[in-house]
């Protein structure tokens, strides 16, 4: 039975447009988060607020922190936690697994491909133009076989809640995806705060990521290694993930190095210690391709190892992910996902993909430019949410510095329509009450060799803007433990 006196739900008003995750059409509280409203609504306004006080305490003594760029700035900022969970039931999450697991198992086998045979190519299925202008294609990587033959050893899958009840792929990251750490962190603080509420729902625990993460790393490690030496490598303090880089290596028991901590010799790499050198095998990289090795990428860079990448060709080490595959999660690769993922695997993708435009298409590109004031435009090669243009937010100025930007470049630029991502009751510090805000759920995907593993939770993303779609937390947003129900 649902309290309907429940008091930090007086002034939630709910907008019967938006899909809201815990009421129906009806305004009536959805059974599976029936006894979460009553448990909630047990606390006051005054109680709610003090214990949202304790959470971001906790964050901020634990130095859970991520850094926003601009032109004029770089600020830290405490990374933004609701207490008040999202759960998705059990036969929902094995949509969204089965997906992500379809969507990585095709992306590898699509990278495998287009680095060897180009069999998607040469069928015209993928356009060859589409690939070797990505700016995230390395003809380095040619014929290069990564040890275990994958790729993409961690992807993260971006799925949005239409409207329509169903799921939908917004884009996939596969170069360094980061967020993993907050779904951790988050079930922490959530747990400090209001423990009991975990009593009352059976929930999968998203704590073994790290033990996932590496055994499936161990997995791929080069021929004729028995126990290979992992590490995680970062560019340093200063980048905005550094928080999860030293999590991660913390929680997985391996060194945290950067660069100048690393060095090649006769093609196999070494890690400095105060016992002498150390050999590396398999090593997580949180270092964009261009700067990992000055003596093959970007000649000036301080933050890699040189002669890495000649060890690796060698198969001497592994990088997590592989060099170059940027280029699958590239947004005009991802136009083509429905039919990479029939190529490879001759089935039916399970996650929608939302309809896209990409703007090097003629037809396409005067149809965006026709239409910008229903549209989402997107750079193909840009993360973060940066970049973004919401057409219906812009004034008509802006829709012309939009679209000449556009024409200046076609092929970086992809446009979606706009859709109306579900909400989720949502504290507010402002109003001290709670408030629709649009949700999106970010789900991790680890590969090895014969071997692959789904994070049960992700990380729900808020939009903590009234209205905004950009859930990014670089944008101002924020996040929610996320509770994947036991059968």
């Amino acid at each position: 039975m649902v309290n309907l006196e429940n008091q930090i739900f007086s002034s939630y008003k709910r907008n019967p447009v938006l899909f809201d995750e815990i009421f129906d059409k009806k305004g009536q509280v959805k059974d599976v988060y029936s006894k979460l409203f009553n448990l909630y609504g047990e606390h006051s306004i005054k109680d709610y607020v003090n214990l949202n006080e304790k959470a971001k305490s906790s964050f901020f003594n634990q130095g859970i922190t991520f850094q926003v760029y601009d032109k004029k700035k770089t600020e830290e900022k405490i990374f933004p936690f609701d207490l008040f969970p999202r759960i998705i039931p059990p036969e929902e999450w094995n949509i969204i697994e089965s997906g992500a697991i379809q969507r990585s198992r095709a992306l590898n086998l699509f990278l495998w491909d287009i680095y060897h045979d180009k069999k998607i190519i040469k069928q015209g299925i993928v356009p060859m133009e589409l690939i070797s202008s990505s700016a995230n294609y390395l003809d380095q990587m040619n014929k290069v076989d990564p040890p275990g033959g994958i790729y993409n050893h961690i992807s993260g899958t971006d799925i949005i809640k239409h409207t329509d009840g169903q799921y939908y792929v917004l884009e996939d990251n596969i170069r360094c995806p980061s967020g993993v750490s907050y779904v951790i962190c988050n079930r922490t603080a959530l747990k400090r705060a209001l423990f009991g509420v975990f009593n009352h729902y059976k929930t999968y625990s998203v704590t073994n990521y790290a033990e996932n993460l590496l055994d499936l790393l161990e997995t791929v490690k080069p021929k004729g290694v028995d126990v290979p030496n992992v590490v995680v490598i970062t560019p340093g303090m200063f980048n905005s993930a550094f928080y999860e880089h030293s999590y991660l290596a913390k929680t997985m028991g391996v060194e945290l190095v950067e660069g100048r901590d690393l060095f090649v010799e006769n093609d196999f790499v070494y890690m400095k210690t105060i016992q002498g050198p150390q050999k590396v095998d398999v090593i997580y990289r949180r270092i964009d391709d261009a700067f990992i090795d000055p003596l093959e990428f970007k000649p000036d860079s301080s933050l890699g190892v040189p002669g890495l990448f000649a060890a690796y060709k060698k198969g001497n080490v592994t990088l997590a992910n592989a060099p170059g595959t940027g280029v699958a999660d590239d947004k005009a690769v991802y136009t083509y996902m429905p039919e990479i993922i029939r190529y490879y695997l001759n089935e039916e993708p399970i996650l929608n993909n939302v309809h896209t435009y990409h703007c090097s298409r003629p037809k396409e590109l005067k149809y965006v430019l026709e239409h910008i004031e229903n549209l989402v435009i997107k750079p193909v090669d840009e993360a973060g949410g940066y970049g973004i243009s919401i057409g219906n937010r812009l004034s008509k100025k802006e829709i012309e510095v939009v679209k000449a930007e556009i024409l200046l470049n076609p092929r970086k630029y992809v446009a979606q329509p706009i859709m109306s991502l579900s909400v989720h009751p949502t504290y507010i510090d402002k109003t001290e009450s709670f408030e629709q805000r649009h949700v999106d759920l970010r789900t991790f995907t680890v590969l090895g060799k014969d071997k692959e593993f789904v994070l049960k939770g992700g990380l729900t993303r808020v939009a903590l803007k009234r209205g905004n779609l950009i859930v990014n937390s670089s944008q101002g947003g924020g996040s929610k433990d996320t509770w994947v129900l036991k059968t």
